[in-house]
């Protein structure tokens, strides 16, 4: 849905609200890791667009080049890599954290990444990625975690960097949270039902970790802890992911929430 103004503080002017660029800019977000290609009904359940709107959203933003279509079908086009080049070339936070995230990788032989929390999603801004014998091949394994990208969003209440921010969310914050985002069901172990995440978040908030077995996506297995700067702030997430495959490995927080830990911690007079 299409987010609205509010006229609290931290937010803008209802009088300034462009409604015509939040549209556009919500028919851009509603493309995804999960849904790469958008007809004009699609794109309308994905928006909270009528059809009409959505369909001429479509239209200008193929004219103006950054959607590339069939006639049918819509895809975002290689003019929108212009921004993600920009934020990372300008953005501290990725910078700062990918020569680490390159040394976690190798110490773990683990893919790992650092995600920030956008709305309903959290997105990837920071990834090191594991190439070794650990890593699914397309031909026995098609686990989406591996295959993840920076700019990737994921649901945040089905994640293990997402549940961390929201855990670290203000009370009041939280609530406003759960009152706007549906909880989807994306496997069996995902929390669909408010009362079942808020408990999770109220633990993972108590032991500052969170340990995330096929809730996103079956097959993969994820721990994830708080990247605070030196004012205490929580400003992302770190995380590692594995192959739920690896079943004779220790799990997850056993091994590896101790290096996790010391890896944020070194992290955050940097950041």
């Amino acid at each position: 849905m299409i987010a609205q103004p509010t006229s609290t503080p931290n937010t803008m002017n209802k009088a300034d609200w462009i409604e015509g660029m939040a549209r556009g800019m919500a028919v851009l977000e509603s493309f995804d890791t999960e849904r790469q290609r958008l007809n004009a009904t699609l794109t309308a359940q994905r928006t909270g667009l009528t059809r009409a709107a959505a369909r001429r959203h479509l239209l200008t933003l193929t004219h103006l080049g950054y959607l590339e279509t069939d006639g049918q079908y819509y895809w975002l086009s290689a003019k929108v890599l212009g921004f993600a080049g920009s934020y990372l070339s300008g953005a501290r936070l990725p910078r700062t954290v990918q020569p680490t995230l390159h040394q976690l990788s190798l110490a773990t032989q683990l893919s790992c990444s650092v995600a920030v929390l956008q709305n309903d999603a959290v997105i990837i801004v920071a990834r090191g990625i594991w190439q070794g014998p650990d890593l699914p091949t397309k031909a026995s394994h098609n686990v989406l975690a591996y295959g993840l990208h920076v700019g990737t969003r994921l649901p945040a209440h089905a994640t293990s960097t997402g549940q961390v921010l929201l855990a670290n969310l203000a009370p009041a914050q939280l609530q406003t949270w759960m009152k706007a985002n549906p909880l989807s069901r994306l496997t069996a172990n995902t929390a669909t039902q408010p009362k079942d995440l808020v408990k999770k978040l109220k633990q993972i908030a108590k032991q500052d970790y969170c340990a995330a077995d096929q809730e996103h996506e079956l097959g993969v297995e994820a721990l994830a802890v708080p990247l605070r700067n030196e004012r205490g702030d929580t400003i992302a997430a770190l995380n590692l992911v594995r192959s739920h495959t690896t079943s004779h490995a220790p799990d997850l927080v056993t091994r590896w929430l101790p290096l996790l830990q010391q890896t944020a911690q070194a992290l955050r007079p940097l950041i």
